[in-house]
């Protein structure tokens, strides 16, 4: 159950969540992972980018489903900018410098060049939106991220009608991301979205997890999160977005075309040529549990699929 926050609701602050109120254990658990973040966040702060979390809109969507471990949600990343081993990311990004981070906008907008993060932010609410992460490996999380709505972002930037779509593309350089040595992608990872798709409000620019500044392994400083989709879809390390007119190339699709396709969204009906994508191993979990048509987000965003077989465009 998804639950999106009112006007007119208390603020979260003033009000105990009768979910944490009658799971003291989640709630020691919560706080716990809280306490890993402002550590982690202590000893990286000096390399991160001027972007303040603090203040932000506490549980503006949520789920009635108990959280991921930080230390899971942090140590078991697919990051290959850091190495292919769930476990490489933490290890290889711990001094990745994210300082002075910079995004350039072209393409079909009129509001173009290059601007940094702090100023693209600025005057924007950071939300914290805790939704469901479901890899295309069969394997998942509840994380709460930190954002802003990327189709406030975008609008910004004034795109022209001829917009169709987005393209993003992740920071490459070999010598802070040691993962680009090796030519196990076609680097640099570049990622798109329809219009549509960019401009929903499910859609999310995120700076943040866990109350705090976005870990390096997880895509800092800045990245996409498209909870409807699987989440090689949800770009990190974004310095390239561009507004166009044709459907921009994408890396795990140019990598292997008959097994990830443009939109990937979450479809239990549409297996993976190699494995099922009817079941998934949520982290921390023994059991498997059913995947949901579109990872629980149908009710959202089907509608953006109206008419298209999504067995063709998958």
């Amino acid at each position: 159950m998804i639950k999106i926050k009112q006007k007119s609701d208390l603020n979260e602050s003033e009000v105990t969540p009768e979910a944490i109120y009658h799971k003291r254990r989640e709630f020691l658990k919560y706080g716990s992972m809280l306490s890993s973040a402002l550590i982690l966040n202590t000893v990286s702060s000096r390399l991160q980018a001027s972007v303040d979390v603090t203040g932000y809109k506490q549980g503006v969507i949520t789920l009635d489903e108990e959280l991921t471990p930080f230390k899971d949600s942090t140590r078991y990343n697919n990051f290959y900018e850091f190495g292919t081993d769930k476990s490489d990311p933490a290890r290889n990004a711990k001094d990745f410098d994210t300082s002075n981070w910079s995004i350039e906008v072209s393409g079909a907008c009129e509001k173009k060049g290059e601007f940094m993060l702090e100023d693209i932010l600025q005057g924007m609410d950071i939300e914290e939106r805790i939704y469901r992460l479901r890899c295309v490996e069969a394997w998942s999380m509840v994380i709460p991220w930190l954002g802003v709505p990327l189709g406030k972002v975008l609008q910004t930037f004034k795109p022209t009608s001829s917009a169709k779509y987005v393209a993003f593309e992740t920071l490459h350089d070999p010598t802070r991301m040691p993962g680009q040595q090796r030519a196990v992608l076609d680097w640099p990872y570049v990622e798109g979205l329809r219009i549509d798709e960019a401009m929903h409000p499910l859609t999310l620019l995120a700076v943040g997890m866990y109350g705090k500044t976005m870990p390096n392994q997880n895509g800092a400083p800045v990245r996409l999160v498209i909870p409807w989709k699987y989440g090689f879809k949800s770009i990190k390390s974004i310095v390239r977005i561009k507004f166009t007119d044709r459907e921009p190339p994408t890396t795990w699709n140019l990598s292997s075309p008959r097994e990830y396709g443009f939109y990937s969204n979450v479809n239990p009906e549409v297996d993976h040529p190699r494995w099922s994508q009817a079941r998934e191993r949520r982290i921390g979990e023994f059991f498997k549990r059913e995947t949901l048509m579109f990872n629980g987000y149908a009710e959202e965003v089907a509608s953006l699929y109206s008419g298209m077989d999504l067995k063709k465009f998958y």
